[in-house]
């Protein structure tokens, strides 16, 4: 990669290719916006022709065309009535800049007869591309807004190098296969049905993941002091204004009447853990006080945002809020962010961490959003993490520790969070007796591991294509018997399993034995125990494991149930096991 370069830059320098190569092909065409993305780029067009894939032959010649000629990007500023002139043919750019602001700079980019209405910045010469693909063609309304045009949105993606395309590439297949929505009906693990758009079924394989997931989190937060407690999905409104997601989260709530007060569902757990703190007097002594929840919560997303497990309307969060002494923070954020690592180490998740700081829309002063945010500074550089800083994406009440999960395919997911809030415990009149007798106020942090259940288990999903560790497979064991003469042993061995927690199940069909695998593994199923007329007569059982194909042969039933058990207990991911 050329230096001082970043691959945004090379993505946003390729849409003006792309634009200037549709220009070359349908000269009438009208120019919305065309940004770069986290993954590619997009330009929104208004034209006659209606474009689809075929187009993109078409396209992507003339765009190898303007790259190879190696085009300089002149970049020049000049007065908004010249960029009145220079798009005078371009409505929705003309649209731009009238609602610029009269001292607001203007600047354009021009590759060879092709000039653009952009402050950049951008590569040197087209050249500088290496790798370019068109993915894809949508529709998108001007602005976002439906009540405005429908206009043509290209997808593309760029890279300085063609492996790092094919890699690019390679991997958008495999998210394809990967696909927890499509694994997910496949696996049996949950559903999403018109009579409740966003709010997804969990089935029973799901649900056995769910809570084998939950029981993990439960025994961990125990070893940590945690207390867990349960609070109401609904509540009054009242306590809705003073928490503050009144005033900053009201949209995105649902509410209800009854007795002629209105409630409203939970979009946060957090003032349910405070009036739980508020049930009685509190001393010094019971600082910190780690208070856990597997809390709903609903929030209204617009339907075009919904999208699986990802983006749900109801999720159960795995809360946590600690009420602690000022000076006991530094070490409790220490513990949350050890707890947290220690949990994405079990699944085999790497994560880099983001410190979000102050946004627009907060509560509270100056002096204490600095005292916070020094507050995770210290905690992260005591703990020696590596963070990067995200201004003003904050929570509206403080500064927040995010962890970024990254995947098996490269992606990343925001997942843990840590925040610390001193604006609840002071709005909500918490107190504490301190050491010296006097009445002082809590600080609070708030913490989510999993973050949501759902996503989770949606990333989760993606990030093994659905072959679950064995502590957390739905069903761990299948049995099949090669004919039905060894049906009667196959229960038997299907018996002593489950005798022993272990959750198997027997395909007692009538298809081969070839078949009855190739449907285990089709499953996801970690091992599959075959019995034929050898293993019914010396009482044995033949082991065949999912991940490396190998057979065990001669192995007895407890032999097998203790391999089991130990790669249970460990609870090793797919990567972690050597066979």
């Amino acid at each position: 990669m050329p230096p001082d370069l970043d691959v945004r830059t090379l993505r946003h320098s390729t849409s003006h290719i792309m634009a200037q190569a549709i220009k070359n092909l349908f000269p009438n065409v009208k120019f919305a916006i065309g940004p770069a993305t986290e993954a590619g780029f997009y330009y929104d067009l208004d034209m006659e022709h209606k474009l689809s894939t075929d187009d993109f032959v078409a396209i992507e010649k003339e765009m190898a065309t303007i790259i190879k000629q190696n085009l300089k990007f002149e970049m020049a500023q000049i007065s908004k009535q010249e960029a009145l002139k220079i798009m005078h043919d371009q409505p929705y750019k003309i649209e731009l800049i009238e609602n610029l602001p009269t001292d607001e700079k203007i600047y354009i980019h021009t590759q060879g007869d092709f000039t653009d209405l952009c402050a950049g910045p951008h590569i040197e010469r087209t050249g500088l591309v290496g790798a370019f693909k068109l993915m894809s063609v949508a529709g998108a309304y001007w602005r976002g807004n439906e009540k405005n045009k429908m206009l043509q949105r290209i997808y593309g993606t760029a890279f300085f190098t063609q492996e790092d395309l094919n890699k690019y590439l390679y991997q958008i297949e495999e998210a394809k296969k990967r696909d927890h929505r499509k694994l997910g009906a496949e696996l049996g693990l949950f559903t999403l049905l018109e009579e409740g758009p966003g709010f997804p079924f969990f089935l029973p394989n799901g649900s056995i993941l769910r809570n084998e997931l939950e029981k993990f989190w439960r025994k961990e937060h125990a070893k940590h002091s945690y207390q867990e407690i349960r609070t109401p999905i609904l509540l009054d409104e009242n306590l809705w204004q003073c928490s503050g997601h009144w005033d900053h989260y009201k949209d995105n709530m649902y509410f209800s009447t009854i007795d002629e007060r209105t409630f409203g569902l939970k979009p946060m757990n957090c003032p349910g853990s405070i009036l739980v703190y508020k049930l009685k007097p509190r001393s010094y002594r019971e600082l910190p006080m780690r208070l856990a929840e597997m809390g709903i919560v609903h929030r209204h997303e617009n339907s075009g945002n919904l999208h699986g497990l990802m983006r749900v309307r109801c999720f159960t969060q795995d809360d946590a809020h600690i009420m602690m002494m000022p000076e006991q923070t530094k070490e409790e954020i220490i513990k949350v962010i050890n707890l947290i690592e220690y949990f994405y180490g079990v699944f085999g998740f790497k994560y880099n961490i983001e410190l979000s700081t102050r946004p627009a829309d907060s509560m509270g002063t100056d002096e204490q959003w600095e005292i916070a945010t020094n507050g995770l500074k210290q905690a992260l550089e005591a703990h020696g993490s590596e963070y990067k800083i995200n201004e003003g994406d904050g929570a509206f009440y403080g500064p927040k520790i995010d962890f970024h999960l990254h995947d098996s395919l490269g992606r990343v997911w925001q997942c843990g969070t840590v925040q610390l809030d001193f604006q609840m415990p002071e709005r909500f009149n918490l107190e504490y007796v301190s050491p010296n007798g006097k009445k002082e106020i809590p600080v609070m942090i708030h913490r989510v591991v999993f973050g949501s259940i759902e996503r989770f288990i949606g990333i989760l999903t993606e990030h093994c294509g659905g072959c679950f560790p064995l502590w957390l497979a739905p069903i761990q064991v299948s049995v099949l018997p090669i004919s039905e003469k060894q049906t009667e042993y196959a229960l038997g061995v299907v018996s002593q399993l489950k005798a022993t927690g272990i959750r198997a199940e027997i395909d007692s069909s009538n298809e081969k034995l070839g078949k009855k695998l190739r449907e285990s593994i089709n499953k996801r199923i970690p091992y599959s125990v075959i019995l034929g007329e050898q293993e019914v007569k010396t009482k044995e059982i033949t082991v065949r494991n999912r991940r490396t194909e190998n057979q065990k042969e001669h192995l007895n039933i407890s032999e097998f149930i203790k391999l089991l058990n130990n790669e249970i207990s460990s609870k090793k991911n797919e990567t972690q096991i050597a066979e």
